[in-house]
């Protein structure tokens, strides 16, 4: 299902006026010399103008998760989410799509809606009760003895919107991205058996993270840290990357093990016409992404101890709780974990160049029953411990990152998705700069 507004007013072009051409020149010729193989350098996880260029390259003109339909059912249902500078409130419609609009009343800039979710009609400025329809159209904005003026000239600014397979899109730019469509076209088939639609939130979780938002990504990119991760562990195979010509010798067996659980779950896959292939195109294309279902540990169900289910009830459609996991990687500022029982979905939102909020929500289905169907601690035990575990890891790197003796060091062959994180985000800052 897809679900646009009309076209919002351009974001500006340019850096802010706080950053010199002079700063600018040294910024471009960063990325021109980014070094390929290797992290990046100290300012491009420490520099406030380098951040602010991120705001506009990246955050500023490319299609971003934001949320699910599972976070607002019903008309009138409501979330607000934040991007750096950029506040939007993504609000559910009549007709099932959805409305984004920038969060910023048109008399003097006010946050509209505070809340970070509820429900509404009409939008009403807290401030001075200028009221909006859902539209963002200015429908009340006077008192008595008040020159009168055009309200139609101060309508709440627009972004893109979109639903796909459930999963909710915005982007700011003018014009966005042209290859998005495309790029759903390849992720919708793996996705709908799962059927969002009919999902609930059993929880979410948000952690600010101190570190730069591209270091929370370069983490998720890659398992060579994943002896951190011992509960994760007991059901995502430590594998993960990892080929034949570069499995070492401690995995061996855990690599045979993943092979066999691989081979058993693409040939269920089959038997109900279930995708499964990868498909990775992460920075040969504008909207990067991967997608594959992969084999789970133990029962291979779902992440748990023993990889067996964490609720009783399937999702969608799904005939089968031994289906693994449908992992999906999106660029910029995402990641997803489809199991036949829950799904997680990750969402990185920016908060300057030193901090970042990671959104983590548990989806079951709509009728399974907390206490009875699953126990949210257990459901939610494997990620919340992984999530603070990687909150620990990429602090000790943006401490690192502003060390004065920090310089790039080189991935491992293991590393190549954070490689093509790297490469995907220099490719859109310069052609912007360009």
């Amino acid at each position: 299902m897809t679900a646009s507004v009309s076209a919002p007013q351009p974001t500006r072009g340019k850096l802010a006026s706080s950053v010199s051409a002079e700063q600018l020149t040294e910024i471009t010729e960063l990325f021109q010399n980014r070094r390929l193989g290797y992290s990046l350098d100290s300012p491009f996880y420490t520099d406030p103008a380098v951040f602010a260029l991120d705001m506009q390259a990246i955050f500023g003109t490319h299609w971003l998760f934001a949320t699910s339909v599972a976070e607002i059912p019903e008309p009138g249902d409501y979330v607000t989410v934040d991007y750096g500078p950029y506040s939007l409130i993504i609000l559910r419609t009549d007709d099932g799509g959805v409305n984004v609009l920038h969060n910023v009343c048109r008399h003097r800039g006010a946050r509209v809606l505070t809340e970070a979710s509820g429900s509404t009609g009409n939008l009403v400025c807290g401030y001075h009760s200028w009221t909006y329809s859902p539209e963002g159209e200015l429908i009340h904005a006077s008192t008595p003895g008040e020159t009168k003026f055009d309200k139609n000239c101060f309508a709440l600014k627009r972004a893109h919107g979109q639903i796909r397979a459930g999963l909710i899109f915005v982007c700011l730019a003018q014009e966005p991205p042209t290859d998005f469509d495309q790029v759903a076209e390849i992720f919708e088939p793996y996705l709908a058996p799962h059927d969002i639609s009919r999902t609930k939130v059993a929880y979410q979780q948000n952690i600010i993270e101190e570190a730069n938002w591209k270091l929370v990504m370069e983490n998720n990119r890659e398992c060579y840290h994943c002896d951190g991760h011992p509960e994760l562990a007991c059901s995502l195979f430590p594998t993960w990357g990892l080929s034949d010509e570069s499995v070492p010798t401690h995995l061996e067996e855990v690599w045979k093990r993943n092979k066999q659980a691989q081979a058993s779950l693409e040939e269920r896959c089959r038997r109900y016409g279930i995708p499964f292939k990868v498909v990775e195109e992460l920075d040969t294309r504008i909207a990067g992404i991967r997608i594959s279902r992969e084999s789970l540990d133990g029962d291979g169900e779902s992440f748990s101890p023993d990889g067996h289910r964490l609720s009783k009830k399937l999702l969608g459609d799904l005939r089968d709780f031994r289906l693994g996991r449908c992992s999906m990687h999106l660029q910029p500022n995402s990641w997803f974990h489809f199991q036949s029982d829950h799904i997680i979905t990750f969402a990185v939102f920016p908060i300057n160049e030193h901090q970042t909020l990671v959104r983590t929500t548990w989806l079951v289905a709509d009728d399974a029953l907390e206490g009875e169907d699953y126990d949210l601690e257990t459901l939610t035990h494997t990620w919340k411990q992984t999530n603070l575990q990687d909150k620990a890891f990429v602090e000790l790197c943006q401490k690192g990152a502003a060390s004065p003796v920090y310089e790039p060091g080189p991935y491992m062959l293991s590393e190549y998705q954070v490689e093509a994180f790297l490469n995907w985000y220099t490719q859109r800052v310069l052609e912007h700069l360009a």
